[in-house]
């Protein structure tokens, strides 16, 4: 996808056109350097906005950053790719000191990084647990607070966005940790939803159901087929189905949204 990231993008069926909706805006993605991620930060700076794309991907987030700013700046790039593990406070909080040295600010963050190691619960490893914890839940809770200590400080407002699943909300046979993680955000995004707001920041999540990806991409073809099946529109989602979601969130248009959990799932309905 990456080398013809842009052009797929730009011709996805409901891609937003260009209207300036975050003209001015400083948005972080996570997990930005492919697939849901990389569609959300070129959707995000089409939309006027300076996005960083930030990730463990190295290779493709230089390569998704550059074709941003070929794509859509003018004279000054308008992204730069940062490495990242958002499982480590640390790393969190250079991202977004090293995004304020670049941008000057913060208003946006996406916390779109995840992973999956699936496994029933009889054969689920120790390890396989914590690694699915510590990117998916610990590494929101690293971003957003790292994030929504800067939004404080600049005392203007902001908005977090959290990625979170249809399996957050239903459960889905052999995801016990990634279950666990999704769920765990919904219910972080509700607690940041209640204590940010006074201050003017946004909190809201996307529960996302089968959405084709590169993960995706793996699956046999047989339970690919069964997912759709599951889908009431019978097709799998694309990443710019989920980037329209984060656009219209991330924008004025949704500034009376806060603490919703938003399902972008063709009305899926997971079975076993």
């Amino acid at each position: 996808m990456q080398g013809e990231l842009k052009d797929n993008v730009a011709a996805s069926t409901g891609a937003p056109v260009g209207r300036g909706r975050l003209q001015g805006k400083v948005a972080i993605i996570t997990g930005s350097a492919r697939g849901i991620g990389a569609t959300t930060a070129i959707t995000f700076a089409r939309e006027g906005a300076c996005v960083v794309i930030c990730d463990v991907i190295e290779t493709q987030g230089i390569q998704t950053a550059a074709e941003i700013n070929t794509a859509y700046a003018k004279e000054t790039p308008i992204a730069f790719f940062c490495s990242v593990n958002v499982a480590e406070m640390a790393s969190a909080l250079q991202l977004v000191e090293r995004t304020v040295a670049e941008f000057g600010r913060l208003d946006i963050l996406v916390n779109n990084a995840g992973i999956t190691r699936d496994a029933q619960l009889k054969k689920m490893t120790e390890a396989e647990f914590d690694l699915v914890i510590d990117v998916n839940l610990k590494g929101v809770f690293n971003c957003g607070q790292a994030a929504a200590q800067q939004m404080l400080a600049q005392g203007d407002g902001g908005v977090i966005l959290n990625a979170a699943s249809v399996v957050g909300l239903d459960g889905n046979f052999g995801q016990t940790n990634y279950a666990a993680t999704k769920a765990g955000v919904i219910g972080m995004t509700k607690v940041w939803a209640r204590e940010l707001g006074p201050k003017g920041i946004r909190v809201n999540a996307l529960a996302p159901g089968f959405i084709e990806t590169p993960m995706t991409a793996q699956m046999p073809d047989k339970i690919y087929a069964s997912m759709v099946e599951k889908t009431p529109l019978r097709r799998a989602g694309q990443p710019q189905d989920v980037a329209n979601a984060y656009l219209w969130l991330a924008s004025d248009e949704a500034s009376f949204i806060n603490g919703v959990t938003l399902r972008v799932d063709g009305g899926i309905v997971i079975g076993t």
